[in-house]
């Protein structure tokens, strides 16, 4: 890990253990240029060979009259529009007069050990033992608007975070319409684009389309990440797969909304750019106003997008999660919601706690309808007051009694949201987002508090901390289940009305902060109808996500492969849910939904009192084997060995321990074929030396010895694994150091 530059060569070396990442300053003019970011270089090569500025149309000082022509091939660092860049940018700031033209010089540098914070926003974070980071310092003298470039690496991490700072030095308003956070531009190389897009209930599924001429983009105009559209993606070579091949990685460190794009112009160049979508964004900067980006990390992989995600994965534990569960044991849950929906009462609630307690379970979650008259879905959001006539005697007298039998207790909160039909709204209309005079859009029979304002956000809080502070609350599951419409609020006059989806974000980054700053010890699990607002932000403040509603663990299979692609398993919520599914109807084995749900954050969320003799016999074996293997499972290394997706038969991930003593393979036969070999399932991440006992649990209930084996074997030539009878089955195989 190290930063220098190269007075005599211009040039601005980025190290990371394995990749480098280089800078160059070009012309009379202090032109930043983007040169390399994969493999090392040799610093002291004249690498501003690479960017073709020796060659037609040559530097602004050698051939002003051809200006706009080399502003539209120079592959800047952070490229302005207006002066002759068609290509996207990652800037447009307007003068007082709307007019916009931007182009950035270099002036000055620092390099620094540590990692600095961001003001308002989540960032990843390092001491100054373990990152360092660059601070180009730009200007535009025309506008008096100064720049400042962020990169940051972190010890053994093959990443790079990047943010900018933006600041009118001038004495006139500026306004930003653009403010990306990074910019990276390359040759082609038969790049795929690799995303995560989905909807409601089958979120994150991978997806991967070949670059051409023009943009390829995943992009939300929701408010949140969405469930549409991750603000993760990556540029793979197109043979690269889960071991092999150059993959850049982008994940954007935001939780509104986003563009990351990548765009390939007349020389099969590539621009790939990420930040905060550009459409109805603007920022009035004042004299001596600053704007600051959300944090991009770019991640570099010569070994396929399996090194990119443990690099992911990695980063965001290491030096992104705050939350000192991280690297705790989660408790074990079980979740009232589709066990009872809104039909319960103490009574009932306190028969699940029970039966949940003899199981072994930890925790009891109380979900939506306990609040306000909140029967159905359609009152009393943001009267967060208990509704007794359900809870006999309060909250505190619930939660003493689910205490006494051994269980913590948590409980969902919407708080960003309120019913039409609300104490709150018949007293506050005004604290909705909406447009006056325009009939607001309803959804879910709910609007969007305006979290840009201060007074919505203390009565949030507020509200929030009564109920914590009334009983011995360990859990919250902080869920928000619709996405932002009617952009408008009373605090903003027309020159800031484009700064509400943004202020929006910083508002609820500022509750969740807090939150958790009041309530340190507070395990927090964020939600937004599902998966809709997975992404690093959130993750800053809770270490775990509801990964989606979709429980079936068929489903799953996709869901939560994508999500392992930039996102650690250890903050993926997972449960097990009844069968028939409540999704998509479909009947699974008990412990094929244990064994997937095992590789999230673990729990129930069905009526155990239902449950037949033989499952309800096999929920101490469940929680059992969580407990066995959680520590693996949470810090180990992960990998995929198959995809259901890709192969349409079956499915299979390893998680691994770092000293490769030990590993955990889950294997899901999806669909069976008639007349076929037994799998021979090639392995990953062992050490080659090391022998392995292997043992093996199916989802029937049958256990076997595998023998044992060599790592070189079992990576190098496989591990024969029978077929199972029927669909649906699965295996647990575990491998233990001789």
């Amino acid at each position: 890990m190290n930063i220098s530059y190269n007075e005599e060569n211009r040039v601005f070396s980025i190290e990371t253990a394995h990749a480098g990442y280089y800078i160059g300053i070009v012309d009379s003019e202090n032109c930043v240029a983007h040169i390399h970011y994969g493999k090392k270089l040799s610093s002291d090569d004249e690498l501003s060979h690479l960017l073709r500025i020796h060659e037609p149309p040559f530097v602004p000082s050698e051939n002003e009259g051809d200006r706009a022509i080399f502003n539209d091939a120079f592959p800047w660092e952070y490229p302005a529009g207006g002066t002759g860049d068609f290509r996207e940018s990652c800037l447009n700031v307007s003068n007082a007069l709307g007019q916009n033209g931007c182009q950035l010089s270099f002036e000055s540098y620092e390099i620094i050990s540590g990692k600095p914070a961001l003001e308002g926003l989540p960032a990843t974070w390092g001491s100054e033992k373990d990152s360092k980071t660059l601070l180009l310092h730009c200007v535009d003298k025309t506008l008096h608007l100064r720049v400042t470039l962020f990169y940051s690496i972190f010890e053994g991490l093959d990443a790079v975070a990047r943010s900018a700072v933006i600041e009118n030095a001038g004495s006139e308003n500026l306004t930003l319409t653009k403010a990306y956070s990074a910019c990276i531009d390359m040759d082609d190389r038969d790049f795929e684009f690799v995303s995560l897009h989905g909807a409601w209930a089958r979120e994150r599924h991978i997806e991967r389309t070949p670059l051409h001429h023009g943009r390829v983009s995943v992009s939300s105009l929701r408010g949140i990440t969405s469930h549409q559209e991750n603000n993760f993606f990556a540029l793979a070579t197109c043979k690269a797969d889960y071991e092999t091949g150059e993959v850049f990685g982008f994940s954007l460190v935001y939780s509104g909304n986003f563009l990351s794009q990548a765009e390939v112009n007349q020389f099969d160049s590539v621009r790939a750019v990420t930040g905060i979508h550009s459409e109805g964004f603007s920022w009035l900067l004042a004299p001596g106003g600053r704007f600051t980006t959300p944090e991009a990390v770019i991640v570099y992989s010569s070994e396929g997008l399996g090194a990119m995600q443990r690099t992911f994965h990695t980063l965001w534990n290491s030096h992104l999660i705050k939350s000192p569960w991280k690297n705790k044991e989660r408790p074990i849950l079980i979740n009232n919601w589709e066990a009872t929906y809104f039909d319960f009462n103490t009574e009932k609630l306190l028969s699940i706690a029970q039966k949940a307690a003899s199981c072994g379970i930890e925790m009891l979650v109380l979900d939506d309808g306990w609040f306000g008259k909140r029967n159905d879905a359609n009152c009393s959001l943001g009267d967060w007051v208990v509704n007794e006539s359900k809870i006999t005697g309060g909250l505190e007298n619930l939660v003493q009694k689910v205490n006494s039998l051994g269980l913590k207790f948590g409980l969902w909160f919407e708080p960003e949201m309120v019913s039409p039909d609300s104490d709150l709204y018949r007293s506050h209309p005004d604290w909705a987002i909406a447009i006056p005079e325009r009939k607001a859009t309803l959804c879910r029979t709910q609007y969007v508090l305006d979290l840009s304002r201060k007074e919505v956000w203390d009565y949030i809080f507020e509200s929030v901390v009564k109920i914590l502070r009334s009983a011995p609350i360990a859990y919250i599951k902080w869920d928000m289940n619709r996405a932002l419409t009617d952009i408008g609020s009373v605090s903003f006059k027309q020159e800031r009305a484009g700064e509400l989806h943004h202020r929006y974000v910083l508002g609820l980054y500022e509750l969740q902060n807090r939150l958790v700053s009041t309530f340190p010890d507070l395990l927090l699990e964020n939600c937004s109808s599902g998966g809709a607002r997975f992404d690093p932000g959130m993750l800053y403040y809770s270490p775990q996500i509801w990964c989606s509603d979709d429980m079936d663990p068929i489903e799953r299979l996709a869901i939560q492969e994508g999500t392992a692609l930039v996102y650690p398993p250890s903050c993926m919520g997972a449960h097990i849910a009844a069968s028939p599914n409540h999704s998509c109807g479909r009947k699974t084995p008990f412990m094929t939904r244990a064994f997937v749900a095992l590789s999230g954050t673990f729990g129930y969320e069905l009526d155990l009192t239902k449950l037949d003799e033989t499952e309800i016999s096999l929920v101490p074996h469940q929680v059992e084997l969580y407990k066995r293997n959680c520590f693996l499972m949470q810090n180990g290394d992960y990998y995929r060995i198959a995809s259901f997706a890709e192969n349409h038969e079956w499915d299979s991930w390893l998680f691994a321990s770092k000293d490769k003593s030990e590993a955990l393979l889950i294997v899901v036969q999806v669909l069976n074929r008639p007349n076929f070999h037994s799998r021979k399932v090639r392995l990953c991440g062992l050490n080659e030396k090391i022998r392995y006992q292997v043992s093996m649990e199916r989802s029937n209930g049958i256990t076997e010895e595998l023998g044992n084996w060599g790592g070189d074997t079992l990576m190098n030539a496989g591990l024969i694994i029978p077929r199972f009878w029927g669909d649906f089955q699965s295996a647990i195989i575990s491998l233990k150091k001789v």
